[in-house]
């Protein structure tokens, strides 16, 4: 790797010293996407035009696209049969930029010719080699179709994936440059207006992207905005550093704490793409890191290791200290500190100005911000719930603690997974997101409004499935966390079955981003609304907090308002969400949650209901046990009188033969069943396990 990066540097400065005396060609091979097909100013804004501008007079780049064409030789119209490859080879470029492969998912090509596709490849870089033994080549991985294209479910998807796989394996076998054309262009489907063809913008892209690639340059030694002063790493884990120079440019890390020093080095790939790992650290303060390539020099003072979370959602973890009814004091305390992620545009009902709708469209949503250590006043505008569940993290761990917070107001779940999981799980929810009935109406309708669609002709929006992932996650660029709070539901309530498919899918894409498989993922049941799918939903989220690995559920239908959304007590929130953390990820003995439903039974007339954490079982008020019910086989229910006995609930079936039991069953509940730690008991419905059903049946 070290000598192919010396071979380019050397490459790099030769063309340029060269360039002196003569015009630097470069060949762009490709198909209708090179050729610039749906562009309506194909010659000055096809991606090979815009190479040219950018490059300059030194270059001169020539356009061999052919729309329809095919990198396998058996395939239905084969470049290396095409006049413009014969062109080409006249050409005898100094660099080729080779971009095929996409008519290759047609069922004509890949399933009938894959075993052939390196080998084909390989004859293709033979040929320009022959023609100018010296020519540098530059392999492109495609660039995406989107889930829009008619075969993209019957086979396009998966063949897409797999010619991508061969066509960095051709390039490695070819000893060329693989380059990207898919990641900047995959988050931007607005881009691809029929699904396959970038617009002019989207060509400007690759452009930019064959530029830094030929010249090297990617701007000089940079990092994520989540680097700051004052951040806290996640200590008792490895710590990806990582960032963006030159390429080829050494890149050196200099970590000095009480500890001790710690000195690194490495150098950037050709893609501009650096990254250090460090060891796991100890809890620490008063760290200072240095981050130094080609004379440029970033320093980051005051750094913590301690415990970070991320505390997502929607507008009930957006909702700020400030306006909660239960803020308390808030302290000064230097080792809680806060990165706040806030919303350029907030999702209220309003039409936005184009300037938001423009920013919007190209993944601009969130404020520029950076770490606080918390001063008593910065946290009144952070996350209430965010905020006090740090506070009892840090009372209880004695260690720096810090909280990052990107909550959207009225986000659904789909807009958090990422592109890629929704595509290989649920493509349908990809298509159209206005008039999907996989997303909620209202999420639908304040989207449309917000960009005045569609008079605006835009169409991305914070609501769209994947934009908040694109948008403030994958900015966060695996930005070490010990795990996520999340509170979200409100916009999912109306289709319980698919929020269970697209929780299962959202966990497992955050865990896959920062490749912790493990992640804790601790979530806040919805509280009592009353909106009629509200029960179905928290007894939904209460078997998902069964069935999803290391999650936790906070409970919270005793402190929700029958008319407002957003409750405003949120204390008990974060502290909740807290005891969960501290009993599951750091080992605390605490009881972690308010009673849940183990299992009923029905035994000699009357029924038997047990659960987890109900040591010291009470009513909150001091009253009788309220809001029991139970069915028969037709499935209707009736009131019940229940009592508590040895932690347990007993009802007396009144000669019904039982079936089916619930508790809370209303969407605004007066349920009162708490623990001893004063925590109330899930809202649910479940069977009822029945010895004598044989006997009866029989």
């Amino acid at each position: 790797m070290k000598r192919f990066i010396i071979v380019l540097l050397l490459s790099i400065c030769g063309l340029a010293a060269y360039g002196q005396e003569k015009i630097v060609k470069v060949a762009c091979i490709g198909d209708s996407v090179t050729y610039g097909t749906g562009i309506e100013d194909r010659e000055n804004d096809s991606y090979p035009s815009q190479l040219q501008q950018l490059l300059g007079d030194g270059y001169e780049v020539g356009n061999f696209g052919r729309p329809g064409a095919t990198l396998l030789r058996k395939g239905h119209r084969p470049y290396m049969d095409q006049p413009e490859f014969k062109d080409a080879l006249e050409f005898a470029g100094d660099i080729a930029v080779i971009h095929l492969g996409l008519n290759d998912t047609d069922p004509r090509n890949w399933p009938n010719y894959r075993d052939e596709f390196i080998g084909d490849y390989l004859a293709l870089t033979d040929s320009l080699r022959k023609s100018n033994p010296s020519v540098r080549i530059l392999i492109a991985l495609m660039s995406p179709i989107t889930p829009k294209h008619q075969r993209f479910i019957s086979g396009t998807r998966d063949w897409h994936s797999d010619i991508q796989e061969a066509i960095a394996t051709a390039a490695e076998a070819a000893g060329a440059e693989l380059i990207d054309f898919h990641s900047q262009l995959h988050s931007r489907p607005d881009l691809l207006p029929d699904s396959l063809h970038p617009n002019a913008e989207g060509a400007g892209i690759l452009a930019s992207t064959v530029r830094s690639a030929i010249t090297g340059d990617y701007g000089g030694l940079q990092m994520p905005e989540i680097f700051s002063d004052g951040m806290v790493l996640q200590r008792n884990m490895p710590i990806i550093v990582s960032g963006t120079a030159d390429a080829g440019a050494e890149v050196s890390l200099r970590l000095e704490g009480p500890f001790r020093t710690i000195k690194m080095k490495t150098v950037a790939t050709l893609s501009g793409k650096w990254s250090m790992e460090l060891k796991p650290l100890e809890a620490a303060r008063d760290m200072e890191l240095t981050i130094e390539s080609k004379g440029k020099r970033l320093e980051f003072k005051d750094i913590a290791a301690g415990e970070v979370w991320l505390c997502s959602g929607q507008s009930n973890m957006a909702f700020m200290l400030c306006e909660s009814s239960d803020a308390g004091e808030t302290p000064a305390d230097p080792d809680l500190r806060i990165f706040n992620m806030k919303p350029k545009w907030e999702t209220k009902n309003e039409t936005w100005s184009n300037e938001a709708i423009e920013s919007v469209q190209r993944l601009d949503y969130y404020k520029n911000t950076r770490w606080e250590r918390c001063d008593g006043e910065n946290v009144r505008g952070f996350s209430a719930v965010g905020y006090h569940f740090g506070r009892m993290l840090r009372d209880s761990l004695d260690v720096p603690v810090g909280l990052i917070c990107n909550a959207v107001g009225g986000s659904a779940t789909e807009s958090w997974i990422d592109r890629l999981t929704l595509e290989l799980h649920l493509p349908a929810i990809l298509n159209d997101w206005m008039n999907n009935d996989f997303i909620q109406k209202w999420v639908r309708e304040r989207g449309a409004f917000n960009i005045g669609y569609p008079e605006s002709g835009a169409t991305r929006h914070p609501y769209e499935p994947c934009y908040l992932y694109e948008s403030g996650i994958a900015p966060l660029d695996r930005f070490p966390i010990k795990g996520v709070i999340w509170y979200q539901g409100e916009s999912n309530a109306h289709n319980v079955e698919a929020h269970e498919m697209l929780f299962g899918l959202l966990t497992e894409s955050w865990r896959a981003n920062w490749n912790n498989p493990d992640m804790p993922f601790h979530f806040v049941q919805l509280s009592s609304l009353d909106r009629p799918s509200w029960t179905w939903f928290r007894d939904s989220q209460r078997r998902l907090s069964e069935t999803t690995p290391h999650s936790g559920m906070a409970v919270c239908s005793d402190i929700g308002d029958s008319l407002d959304v957003h409750p405003r007590i949120k204390k008990p929130v974060g502290e909740r969400l807290a005891r969960l953390a501290l009993h599951e990820d750091y080992g605390f003995d605490i009881i972690p949650s308010g009673p849940m439903f183990s299992k009923a039974k029905a035994s000699d007339g009357q029924i038997t209901v047990e659960f987890l954490y109900s040591e010291g079982l009470h009513t909150s008020d001091g009253k009788a046990v309220r809001c029991f019910e139970i069915a028969g086989k037709d499935g209707i229910f009736h009131p019940v009188d229940a009592v508590i006995e040895n932690d347990r609930i007993i009802i007396d079936s009144k000669g019904m033969i039982p079936y089916h039991v619930r508790y809370g069953w209303q969407p605004f509940t007066r349920a009162n069943l708490v623990n001893g730690n004063e925590l109330p008991a899930s809202t649910f419905i479940a069977d009822i396990f029945r010895p004598d059903v044989s006997q009866m049946t029989s």
